[in-house]
């Protein structure tokens, strides 16, 4: 969903990465370092510098491609490089939380699968040849959910509002699943 705004955000972004000389690789690997801090925080229990650490991990996913794009650095192994670090970055994070405490271990790890699931079946689909980016909870509104419930959590019940929060990720993480593999069969059905 937030996909949609992807033009009118890289309209902003454009200019800066234009400016960034570091190869796009580089920020992508910054990006999942910041994801790994992030992580820590969660862990050590400071929601604040969590989901501080959310945002500047994802500006380094946003400027990454903008810079690939401006640079003409674009390549197969980037988009690779990318997709694989944010796999990794949504599971440091989704176990930073939970072994900071602010959520069971079982809707935890339920809202990883989520993740994972729906990062997969979207490659799987690809991979037979269709563009699979259906969807009502793809990564940007999972860590938007988290980065809510951060701040959120950090001004009032932590607990309460992680877990919800990652309640709120399960559902819609499922929901997503059910999409994208009822696209994938009504396009593979056609073919």
């Amino acid at each position: 969903m937030l996909n949609k705004l992807r033009p009118q955000f890289q309209r902003l972004i454009n200019p800066l990465a234009g400016r960034i000389s570091l190869h796009p690789n580089i920020l992508t690997v910054i990006g999942l370092l910041v994801s790994l801090f992030a992580a820590y925080a969660f862990a050590r229990g400071n929601l604040l510098a969590g989901g501080l650490l959310i945002l500047l991990s994802g500006f380094f996913d946003v400027i990454d491609g903008a810079v690939a794009r401006n640079n003409n650095t674009k390549s197969k192994f980037g988009g690779f490089l990318d997709s694989t670090c944010d796999r990794f970055a949504d599971a440091f994070i989704i176990i930073g939380i939970i072994y900071g405490g602010f959520v069971n271990w079982f809707w935890g790890i339920l809202a990883l699968l989520a993740a994972l699931s729906v990062s997969y079946i979207r490659a799987r689909a690809e991979v037979e040849g269709i563009k699979c980016d259906v969807g009502i909870a793809e990564r940007a509104e999972r860590l938007f959910i988290i980065l809510g419930g951060a701040f959120i959590g950090y001004f009032t019940n932590p607990q309460l509002v992680m877990t919800l929060a990652i309640l709120l990720i399960v559902v819609l993480g499922y929901i997503t699943v059910l999409q994208r593999i009822y696209h994938s069969w009504k396009e593979l059905k056609n073919l």
